[in-house]
């Protein structure tokens, strides 16, 4: 399973999907596990972090990125800049 990363994300897609409506999620700097039961699509506002997949892919994903991830990976979060984003779960 992989990590899909579009870099930079286009107003056009923000504004197509309604992004700056989703829910937002912050998170301080820390490590720690995560499964997504759900596939995930997030715009990261602000921050950046390191995404280690169980399979041992590596991302950086930082502001500006749309990220999805897709159900049943697990992965492994460093929060190296206070992230803030906007998400949503399923399909």
């Amino acid at each position: 399973m992989e990590v899909l990363i579009k870099s930079p994300c286009s107003a056009s897609v923000i504004i197509k999907y309604g992004i700056k409506n989703w829910p937002i999620w912050e998170g301080e700097l820390s490590k720690f596990s995560w499964h997504y039961n759900e596939k995930e699509i997030c715009l990261i506002i602000e921050g950046e972090a390191s995404i280690k997949t169980e399979e041992g892919n590596s991302y950086i994903i930082k502001s500006g990125d749309l990220v999805e991830f897709p159900k049943g990976i697990s992965c492994e979060w460093e929060i190296t800049k206070k992230i803030k984003k906007h998400y949503r779960l399923g399909n």
